[in-house]
This record gives C-alpha cells, sequence and structure tokens, in this order.
C-alpha cells in the first residue's frame, strides 16, 4: 500500500527542518514552531487534543501547546516525524492514511504558501485521487456554512454535489483535488480554484467561514 499520509508528513517535516521555528503559516497566529506543537498534541495527548472540541478544556490545550512550542524545535520536528505511538490506532498504515492524509497535506501546504515565491506542486494522480476521495467524504462537513449549494469539479476526477442550495444557488468550483481541498479547507486566498456561478452567489460563498471549524 503506497503511504501518501507518510510521504506528506515526511515532507512537511523537512520544510519544518529547513525552515526552523519562527516562520510563518496560513494557520492564524501559528509559526512553525506553533504547527509542530500541534501535530505532537493531536497525535500523542489526546488529553489535551480534546481541547479542539470541548470548549472548556481549550485553555489547556492552548497553555499545552504554547509551552511545547517554546521547547526543543528540532525534537518537536522529530517527534512528528516518527509519527503517531504505538497506542495510537493512528500508528497503523490504514488508519494513519485514512485520519492523517489530509491533515499532513493541507499543514504541508499552510507552511509552503506561508513562504515567498511558491508554486503548486506536481502531485501525483494517484495521491490527486485519494485527496478526491477524502474531499468527498468531508465536503458535507466542510461546506456546511455556506449558503450557496456547492458542486465540485475535480480535474480528471468527476463532479460532486456537495450541497444544496440554501438562500442563494449552487457555485461550481473546479480545480484539481489537491486545491479544492485547500478552499474547502478555508484556504481560500491560497487555493488555485475557479468559481463559476452568479456574482452574488461567488460572494457569499467567498465569505462563508469553511472547514471544520
Amino acid at each position: 500500500m503506497t503511504r501518501h499520509a507518510q510521504s506528506e508528513r515526511l515532507q512537511l517535516c523537512d520544510e519544518l527542518d529547513r525552515l526552523g521555528p519562527d516562520q510563518p503559516t496560513l494557520c492564524e497566529g501559528w509559526d512553525t514552531r506553533d504547527l509542530a506543537a500541534h501535530l505532537v498534541i493531536r497525535e500523542g495527548r489526546p488529553d489535551l487534543a480534546v481541547g479542539a472540541v470541548l470548549p472548556f478544556l481549550a485553555g489547556r490545550l492552548e497553555r499545552e501547546r504554547r509551552r511545547m512550542a517554546l521547547g526543543d524545535y528540532a525534537a518537536l520536528v522529530a517527534r512528528v516525524r516518527q509519527g503517531a505511538p504505538a497506542w495510537n490506532p493512528m500508528s497503523h498504515p490504514r488508519v494513519d492514511e485514512l485520519t492523517n492524509l489530509v491533515e499532513y497535506f493541507v499543514h504541508l501546504e499552510d507552511v509552503r504558501r506561508a513562504q515567498l515565491h511558491w508554486e503548486p506542486r506536481d502531485l501525483a494522480p494517484a495521491l490527486q485521487g485519494k485527496l478526491w476521495s477524502a474531499l468527498k467524504r468531508s465536503s458535507r462537513l466542510m461546506f456546511r456554512k455556506s449558503a450557496t449549494g456547492i458542486v465540485l469539479i475535480g480535474e480528471g476526477q468527476g463532479r460532486h454535489a456537495a450541497k444544496l442550495p440554501d438562500e442563494h444557488g449552487a457555485v461550481v468550483l473546479r480545480g484539481t483535488p489537491a486545491e479544492l481541498v485547500l478552499y474547502a479547507y478555508g484556504r481560500k486566498d491560497v487555493a488555485r480554484v475557479e468559481l463559476e456561478g452568479d456574482a452574488d452567489d461567488i460572494a457569499a460563498l467567498q465569505q462563508a467561514e469553511l472547514g471544520i471549524s
């Protein structure tokens, strides 16, 4: 089995090592050390990670993430590179591929596209196909706050109706699966996606908060 999630993880770690701890990312308020700390907590500290979904624990999560981010940066990146601990189901290759592919793809682009003179990577068709499948599974969640209907057209993959119209008509999003994933996860400003539809509908979509939050 080709482990795309593992490949994205390792490329992200290479970028984190190359750039150092204080470079910007597309994650608001986070530099590279903050992102590395987030990933370590996500896989290795479920007692803290639940703060992302339980508001009363959010303060504890943020305090620990900041403390961890101020520690040894090289060691932090090394922990991300090692992957999830053996007790975590995400350490299993199939679970890793299912739960971490989009996570590490998006965060790799969060780092790359926050730097000057970036260009989209030329991704293998197999990886584009995996991203398309993942996007179809999550699209209803990602676009739930959009007032428009959403039709996704993935280059080389076909089309997918992600959301029925609400207050507005439908907007068609065209692009490679990779770029559509970035748009769906709220990276609108850097996602190279074409939007087709009524101008008011497109404006409403552009203003909508997309992604998990």
